[in-house]
């Protein structure tokens, strides 16, 4: 309907019919008041954070009409144009209105100093366009009537409506998209702007009279909020304040929009100048107040540069979730006690278990968990040191200057404060903690040194049994020094062939002939000599190592079986997999490859897995062992009985092989229970129709023993020291000849 009465309004002021100029006023009058009328209702319809919003419109556009209606009666009082003092204060307070709307608006700053910087951002704007509007509409017509104050204000008018659109961009620049409504709006600010500046052009040149086609444009502009208020009002979940919380960073042209039309103000206070030398009256005091208001905003600037910087402090040298100094705080305070001179010690504390928190409660219970922790250490170092996290569940105390407390006795209170209370206890969500202790001392030549033999002393306790403390020494420092130069060495171990391989006979029991032969991995260090698998095996598991390990044992295995299957073409070779490699997709491909370049058939290779590998594997572990067992590749399951030693998982795994483990071979004439276990773990492999090898057979009375419970295959010194392929292949000769 406002829009039907808007096309009746403009098609009467095109055909210039009787009554234009009233017909335009109740125009306005009547679409202002339906679009207040609009705004009242999508205040109720939204959420309560945006009903401020919509009530302002509504006033805005009451006020609209109000002062419309005044307009229209003093304008048919005196058949002439109402410059009044009402009239002036109505639309002055509806501009204002209006403005105080788009600063409630959800993205509009929080703050009442962004809120400031976006009004003055609208008011340079506003102020810079005076002397170029003086240029542009007045220059040609000095003799204009300016005499009366509120005739010259009324020339203002496009001025403030360019700065009320200014503070709209400002707003709606920061969101993307844009809100809806506040196109809507920006259409509507944007046709009354043009209307005012058409309306003042025509006013200054004697040439505009009520009932002109440009009135149409005013109460286009209300038509166009009303639009705006129809918008449905946003999703239930949606948070103005997090969507706030989260703004991109504005384009420069955001950033720049103020003070584009700065340096056309500058350029037009030129061109104003009048032939005495003066400058116009209005176009001087618009200078001086735009001055005015850019060292105001300046200042404001400056402000919240200060405040920026003091928060990117915060930010660099805090660490935000516990408040406490953060990696680089503590190191540039301790580098400043070492200049200072000892006594400087530092205690390294890391939780133990906080991972399983995390994994079983979520992080957000960890985060709280870390902040409680930083609380309790900070209540128990006191003034004693300064507290730190370095990141992760990694703290650190310094104790530093003319601290008398000992690094032990502050160690002991942190571990008394970090003791669970009963009811964390019993909801399992506090995790102990290992502290490693460094006193600063000849031997560091840096800060960097004094935090290395804390996480050397620290992983010490660890190893201790956790939730205890340990004061690095130099034993502990020349063998983590030792431990990190033989992992650097394994590094070069594979490429530079320091690896070799011994073999290990599987027997029958029955026959006595070698049946298999397990590869058993060496390394040949230049420096120390020959290392056991126990020496560096599990340095290659901690570091990863034992993939490319695990590649070339199970190549070099193949290609060793491949030559001595001439002499026993029904021999076998065994290899351990680790349960990294076990997880990892291209195992199978691994297997292949070697199998195919070694000209080996896919059955003569056993791939030996421990229990608890297989036990933790997912899914898609089973999955991949059932397609090695598709392509012929034997599963073994190495130290039966020392893991989990589940029976639900032997239905799922695809084994072929059981080996039992050493510790309860070594026990057999000695311990009836040991006997009772073997002969168990037989009777299970054959009800699985599983062969089973009886690993650790070393003297006779354990080969009588394992014979006699029904083991099939038998593996120890008894039958035969792991030794080269030469060795092993001398093995097999016996039973190629037979």
């Amino acid at each position: 309907m406002a829009a039907a009465i808007l096309l009746v309004e403009l098609t009467w002021l095109i055909a210039a019919l009787p009554g234009a100029a009233l017909a335009s006023d109740l125009t306005a009058i009547a679409v202002a008041g339906w679009a207040a009328h609009a705004c009242v209702r999508a205040a109720r319809r939204h959420p309560a954070s945006l009903r401020r919003f919509w009530l302002l419109l509504a006033v805005t556009m009451g006020l609209a009409a109000l002062g419309r209606t005044v307009w229209t009666v003093q304008r048919l009082g005196d058949d002439a144009l109402p410059h009044t003092m009402l009239i002036g204060v109505l639309f002055t307070l509806g501009i204002g209105t209006g403005t105080a709307a788009l600063l409630c608006c959800a993205a509009a700053p929080r703050n009442a100093v962004g809120r400031a910087r976006t009004v003055l951002d609208g008011v340079i704007v506003g102020l810079a366009l005076i002397p170029i509007g003086w240029v542009v509409v007045f220059r040609d017509v000095a003799d204009a009537d300016l005499a009366d104050p509120l005739r010259t204000f009324g020339l203002l008018y496009p001025m403030l409506d360019l700065m009320q659109l200014t503070v709209l961009v400002a707003v709606a620049g920061t969101t993307r998209p844009m809100w809806r409504p506040l196109a809507a709006i920006g259409a509507s600010l944007g046709t009354r702007a043009l209307a005012d500046a058409a309306y003042v052009s025509l006013f200054a040149h004697g040439s505009y009279a009520p009932g002109h086609p440009i009135d149409v444009c005013w109460p286009l502009s209300y038509l166009l909020i009303g639009i705006a208020a129809h918008y449905p009002p946003p999703p239930p979940a949606w948070d103005p304040s997090e969507e706030a919380a989260e703004q991109p960073l504005p384009p420069w042209w955001r950033v720049a929009l103020p003070y584009l039309p700065v340096g056309g103000a500058i350029v037009a206070v030129v061109l104003a100048r009048q032939p005495t030398g003066q400058t116009p009256h209005l176009v001087f005091v618009g200078m001086m107040a735009l001055l005015g208001v850019l060292a105001l905003r300046q200042g404001l600037a400056a402000n919240e540069n200060l405040r920026l910087v003091a928060r990117l402090r915060r930010l660099a040298y805090t660490d935000q979730l516990t408040g406490l100094p953060n990696r680089l705080t503590f190191t540039r305070r301790l580098r400043r006690a070492l200049r200072d001179g000892p006594p400087v010690a530092v205690l390294l504390l890391d939780l133990d278990g906080f991972k399983q928190v995390n994994d079983r409660f979520g992080h957000v219970t960890g985060d709280d968990l870390l902040t409680s922790i930083a609380g309790r250490m900070k209540a128990a170092v006191a003034g004693d040191g300064t507290v730190a996290r370095l990141g992760g569940d990694e703290f650190a105390v310094l104790v530093d200057g003319d601290r008398q407390v000992r690094p032990e006795h502050l160690a002991e209170r942190l571990l008394d404060a970090l003791q669970p209370s009963p009811g964390e206890e019993e909801a399992g969500v506090h995790p102990s903690a290992s502290i490693g202790i460094a006193e600063y001392g000849p031997q560091h030549a840096s800060h960097t040194d004094l935090l290395r033999d804390a996480d050397i002393a620290m992983y010490a306790a660890k190893a201790a049994g956790k939730s205890a403390y340990r004061t690095c020494t130099a034993a502990l420092r020349e063998a983590a020094v030792g431990r990190a130069e033989l992992i650097a060495d394994l590094r070069r171990a594979v490429d530079e062939e320091q690896l070799h391989l011994e073999y290990q006979p599987i027997v029958d029991l029955a026959t006595g002939e070698v049946r298999s032969a397990e590869a058993l991995v060496r390394w040949r260090h230049p420096r120390l000599g020959l290392l056991t698998p126990a020496r560096f095996l599990p340095l290659a598991e901690e570091t990863g190592l034992i993939l490319p390990i695990d590649r070339w044992v199970i190549h070099e295995a193949c290609r060793a079986a491949a030559t001595w299957r001439d002499r026993n073409p029904d021999a076998t070779v065994a290899v351990n997999i680790a349960a990294a490699h076990l997880r990892r997709p291209d195992l199978i491909a691994t297997v292949t490859a070697a199998t195919a370049g070694a000209g080996l058939a896919p059955r003569a290779l056993t791939l030996e897995l421990t229990e608890s590998a297989l036990i933790e594997g997912s899914d898609a572990v089973l999955d991949r062992l059932r397609q090695l067992r598709e392509l012929g590749i034997r599963i073994a399951i190495d130290d039966f009985g020392t893991g989990y030693s589940s029976l639900s998982y032997l239905h799922r795994i695809p084994a072929t092989e059981l080996k039992i483990d050493r510790s309860f071979v070594a026990r057999l004439g000695e311990d009836a229970r040991a006997y009772a276990t073997v002969e168990m773990v037989t009777r299970l492999a054959d009800a699985f129709d599983l062969t089973v090898v009886a690993e650790g057979v070393e003297t006779d009375r354990q080969h009588e023993a394992v014979t006699a419970i029904g083991c099939v295959h038998g593996q120890g010194w008894r039958y035969g020291r792991p030794t080269g392929l030469a060795g092993l292949r001398a093995a097999l000769a016996p039973a190629a000849r037979n």
